[in-house]
């Protein structure tokens, strides 16, 4: 890193920002301050919460320009609108970070597994926020080398160093680093932090429930006692029933008890990973101290993978408590009305966007905010 002042985190990707899509009306952009998707992945990406320099080498550094990414060399897409390496913005009071919660081990060289869950994290030292932009998993997207498929499928096909190049052409937007994590780390940071009180309703108490009994968990963990006559209530869960929670997105027949049936879908299940992540984050900053995070760090730090140096967790360290403090905004892709539901030739259901440039301009505006517009604060030094 160029340069450490304070709370400044100077970055290294391009700063082609002034030459962004030209601007249309934004609509259905999500504004609200608070924040976004699988509270553990941001406790353990080293970001906003790492803390104590001796638990550093805890966490695996895996260089990705290091990995030979897998590739068919298939050209057959319908996206040929994809933005080129040179023309990804960035600018360098920015830091992206893309984060991936990973919930199945590859058990071969070319087995990377699965990634349901991607966010790209934006710490924004110009406008003291954090940002967070959720990508929706069946998004309908250009696989450099495969061809069109599902946005989460570039994982399986080439682990992360092919689902940040799809991010990145897909998106225009440069990723300067990423961190990995299963969901095992859910569980653990949740135990770690004594568990964590929600407000939740009865549906998703009953699901949580469900998920135990069909999953054999009792004994790791016990059912939630439900009180009938609140539609919502305040709930303690642990690490167990937090991520069950957090996964949420309706089932048919659970475990084959039609009993078992849950409404919901992939949209409702980022909305309760963003309360649960603005529910841990309130109470991080309210209550942590730098031992508590120290030790957050010291349980999970061994189940993440990243590209973050020491350096750079150093100077994150310093100014972690100063993170704490920022605003956080959160953003959801593809924005509305820029998408539509369709069927792929093998009739798989997927998200297909219909604006491309819209949808790249909004994230870029979310990003950088009024630095899309050419405007002077460009240049200016926080």
């Amino acid at each position: 890193m160029a340069k450490q002042d304070n709370d400044f985190v100077d970055i290294n990707s391009s700063s082609q920002v002034n030459k962004v899509y030209k601007k249309k009306n934004v609509k259905g952009r999500a504004t609200r301050t608070v924040v976004l998707i699988l509270s553990i992945i941001m406790l353990l990406t080293g970001t906003v919460f790492v803390a104590g320099y001796n638990l550093m080498d805890v966490i695996n550094y895996e260089d990705i320009d290091e990995v030979q990414k897998p590739t068919n060399n298939t050209t057959d897409t319908e996206n040929d609108n994809t933005v080129k390496s040179d023309s990804l913005l960035g600018n360098e009071y920015v830091l992206n970070i893309l984060l991936f919660g990973q919930d199945a081990h590859g058990s071969g060289e070319n087995d990377f597994g699965r990634s349901d869950t991607i966010i790209l994290l934006s710490l924004d030292n110009l406008h003291k926020k954090i940002k967070l932009t959720s990508f929706q998993r069946d998004t309908y997207v250009t696989i450099p080398g495969y061809g069109d498929g599902k946005l989460n499928s570039a994982f399986s096909l080439g682990g992360v160093p092919l689902s940040i190049e799809m991010v990145e052409a897909n998106f225009g937007i440069k990723v300067d680093k990423y961190a990995c994590v299963d969901f095992n780390s859910f569980r653990k940071i949740v135990d770690v932090l004594g568990g964590i009180d929600m407000e939740v309703t009865i549906d998703e108490m009953e699901y949580i429930n469900a998920q135990i009994d069909v999953n054999n968990q009792l004994g790791k963990t016990e059912f939630l006692e439900i009180d009938y006559t609140q539609e919502t209530q305040i709930a303690h869960l642990d690490g167990y029933q937090a991520l069950w929670y957090a996964r949420n997105r309706g089932a048919e027949n659970l475990g084959g008890n039609p009993a078992y049936s849950f409404n919901g879908d992939d949209w409702k299940r980022t909305e309760r990973q963003r309360k649960l992540l603005e529910t841990i984050m309130t109470s991080l900053k309210e209550e942590a101290s730098l031992a508590d995070i120290v030790e957050i760090v010291n349980a999970v730090g061994p189940l993440v993978t990243t590209n973050l140096k020491k350096s750079d967790i150093s100077f994150l360290v310093q100014n972690s408590l100063t993170y704490l403090q920022y605003d956080m905004d959160e953003m959801s892709l593809p924005t509305q009305p820029n998408w539509k539901y369709g069927k792929t030739t093998d009739l798989q259901s997927v998200i297909v966007i219909t604006d491309w440039d819209q949808v790249r301009y909004d994230l870029a505006e979310f990003v950088y905010e009024e630095l899309v517009t050419g405007s002077t604060t460009a240049t200016t030094t926080p």
